[in-house]
C-alpha cells in the first residue's frame, strides 16, 4: 500500500464538538462557544481538556471564573452549534440569538445548557498551557447531568446512540449514531491467530 506523507496539522479525528458555556466576569451575562479540542485526561480524578484559542472571547471568561460547563449537544442541535463557533459573545448574546436556555449549574458557579442532553460542570485545576495557536485547559469533572430520556439501562451513562452526539474532523461536522460492539468484545478471539 502506497502512502503519502503530507504537511503535519491536526490529524486525530473524529473530535467531539461540545458548547462551553460560562458567565462572563464583568456583566455575569452567560456566554457558549463551541469547542471541538475537547478530550477525557484521566479517570480518577475525573478531568478533561478544553483547548482555546487566546483571541476568542471565551478564553479570559475561562481564565478568570476558573469554572465552566461543558455541554453534549445533539446533530439535530448542529445549527446553533454552529453559530456559537462563527460569532463572538463580545458582539452577540448567544443564548438570546438560539433560543438555548441557561440553567445555574449545581456545583460551579457556571450555566449550563438545559437543552444540550448531557452538561459537564468543571473546575479548572491548573493554570493553563500555552502550545501556539491554542491554550490547554485542565479541569476536574465534578458533576455531570443526563438527561432522563438519554440515559442508558444502567442508569450511569448516556445511550449515546439515542444523543447521536456531533463529531469533527478538520472543516466538517458528521454524526455519531451507530452502536458497534462493547469495549473488549475481542478478548479471547485475536489471540491464537
Amino acid at each position: 500500500m502506497a502512502k503519502v506523507e503530507v504537511k503535519p496539522y491536526p490529524a486525530v479525528f473524529p473530535v467531539p464538538v461540545a458548547l462551553l458555556s460560562a458567565y462572563e466576569p464583568a456583566t455575569r451575562k452567560p456566554n457558549i462557544v463551541t469547542l471541538a479540542w475537547v478530550g477525557n485526561v484521566c479517570s480518577e480524578p475525573p478531568c478533561l481538556s478544553v483547548s482555546i484559542r487566546p483571541s476568542r472571547y471565551s478564553h479570559h471568561i475561562v481564565m478568570e471564573k476558573r469554572e465552566f460547563c461543558l455541554n453534549i449537544p445533539r446533530a439535530d442541535q448542529l445549527e446553533v452549534v454552529d453559530y456559537c463557533g462563527v460569532v463572538s459573545g463580545r458582539d452577540h448574546d448567544k443564548f438570546a440569538e438560539t433560543g438555548l436556555t441557561p440553567v445555574r449549574a449545581s456545583t460551579v458557579n457556571a450555566p449550563y445548557i438545559a437543552e444540550c442532553p448531557v452538561n459537564i460542570e468543571c473546575r479548572l485545576i491548573r493554570e493553563p498551557i500555552s502550545l501556539g495557536t491554542h491554550d490547554v485547559f485542565i479541569a476536574e469533572i465534578v458533576a455531570v447531568h443526563i438527561e432522563e430520556e438519554y440515559l442508558a439501562d444502567n442508569a450511569r451513562r448516556p445511550a449515546y446512540e439515542r444523543i447521536v452526539p456531533l463529531a469533527y474532523c478538520p472543516e466538517q461536522y458528521f454524526s455519531l449514531g451507530e452502536k458497534l460492539e462493547p469495549y473488549g468484545w475481542t478478548k479471547g478471539k485475536l489471540g491464537d491467530r
